[in-house]
């Protein structure tokens, strides 16, 4: 098959090289056993042993700490890659990258130095938790508190959809901490990134005493990694694990690493709709009705002319927004409209393969069954397509605010 769309110009050989071994990877790794892992739910062991060894945990960590030092547009390609073979995995890697680059922006060198290359390695996994069961994105009404006691800070609260949260050995989470503020001080300014070292696993942690994961949550799509809850009882952090080691900056530090997150949520609506195309493109020259091949039928030509212009546009915008990021510039106008696009898009291109495929779209057999319970999670995860468009409709308001 040839891949006339989404491409992107202006790679190095170096990018070019990495992305290749990526799909390669996926191809040979991924696609073949990802219906039927993700219809047992189980976690994708091998699949990251392999991820592990290719270095795509370190992909963007600098080279002094034993990365590969490359871009974010590098990262969101390869994470597009690695959607098209099964969303679940990318969501393996980008929470963990999400923290590698707060560490990484935000982290007092201590911190760095001890992090940082055991996460290029892959043997430190990560997970960021800022939901609470009573709020999703109103980060502002955020609940879970630390309070100062000696040299730690003693934590307690409840947090809600951690993916990685059983898997992982280090969470960073997000918690209150009203340490010398005035009562009538903003939400975020009372906000702090904790960065918790836990041992794997579900049910209360031999390595942290209160704390408890207390098993997966069941989902209707995106199996496979788990997603958690994550209790808090008295959880004894020590002071010289506050993300940059000092309280009351865990609201930016999250907004940013969430910001190159959206990047790469657009990624994997990019990656999922390449492959609904894919497969719907197939079937429609292999199914036949009325003496020929569907794709002959012009109602079937126009959904793919439909879902071929969409996995486009959705990819040059993931990679515009990931492009102006790099290039050290704000993007969350960019990104936020990226990863509304790229989701809304991914819903309609798989629901149009998942009709091409006719009755054999419900059934299990068929891959295009499982991307059509995978795409929903876009619209909803690291911020609802409703909370992209507020964020959108702000930042216009203040690029193009009339004077006078």
């Amino acid at each position: 098959m040839t891949d006339r769309l989404a491409q992107t110009d202006g790679l190095t050989d170096i990018q070019r090289e990495i992305l290749s071994t990526v799909r390669g990877f996926v191809d040979k790794e991924i696609l073949p056993v990802a219906t039927e892992l993700e219809h047992r739910d189980e976690y994708p062991t091998q699949i990251v042993e392999g991820l592990k060894e290719l270095g795509v945990f370190g992909l963007m960590i600098p080279e002094e700490y034993g990365g590969l030092g490359e871009s974010l547009l590098t990262y969101a390609l390869a994470v597009e890659e690695i959607a098209r073979g099964w969303m679940s995995v990318s969501g393996i890697i980008n929470t963990h990258f999400i923290v590698a680059y707060m560490l990484q922006q935000h982290g007092t060198q201590e911190q760095k130095d001890y992090f940082l290359p055991k996460m290029a390695a892959g043997d430190v996994r990560g997970a960021f938790s800022m939901s609470e069961p009573g709020l999703g994105s109103d980060v502002s009404a955020i609940r879970t508190k630390g309070v100062r006691e000696g040299d730690a800070y003693v934590v307690n609260g409840q947090k809600m959809w951690l993916t990685n949260g059983g898997t992982s050995n280090l969470v960073a989470v997000l918690c209150r901490t009203d340490e010398g503020l005035p009562e009538d001080a903003p939400a975020h300014r009372s906000m702090t990134t904790f960065l918790i070292e836990k041992e794997p696993g579900f049910g209360p942690n031999p390595k942290v005493s209160g704390l408890t994961v207390p098993g997966k949550i069941e989902k209707m799509g995106y199996k496979g990694v788990d997603t958690t809850e994550l209790i808090l009882e008295d959880v004894r952090v020590p002071a010289d694990r506050v993300l940059g080691g000092s309280t009351g900056k865990g609201f930016y530090q999250m907004m940013d690493g969430v910001e190159v997150g959206r990047v790469n949520v657009a990624a994997r609506g990019c990656g999922v709709a390449r492959r609904a195309f894919e497969l719907g493109i197939a079937y429609a020259q292999q199914r036949h009705t009325f003496g020929k091949p569907i794709a002959e039928h012009q109602a079937v030509q126009f959904k793919l002319a439909e879902m071929a212009t969409k996995v486009e546009a959705a990819h040059q915008m993931m990679v515009n927004a990931a492009r102006k990021k790099d290039s050290g510039q704000r993007n969350d106008l960019e990104a936020g409209m990226a990863k509304y696009l790229a989701a809304e898009y991914c819903k309609e291109v798989v629901e149009d393969a998942f009709r091409i495929h006719g009755g054999y779209g419900f059934s299990k057999e068929y891959e295009i069954e499982r991307l059509y319970r995978e795409a929903p999670m876009l619209l909803i995860g690291e911020g609802t397509a409703e909370i992209q468009k507020m964020i959108i409709g702000r930042r216009l308001l203040e690029e193009y605010r009339i004077q006078g």
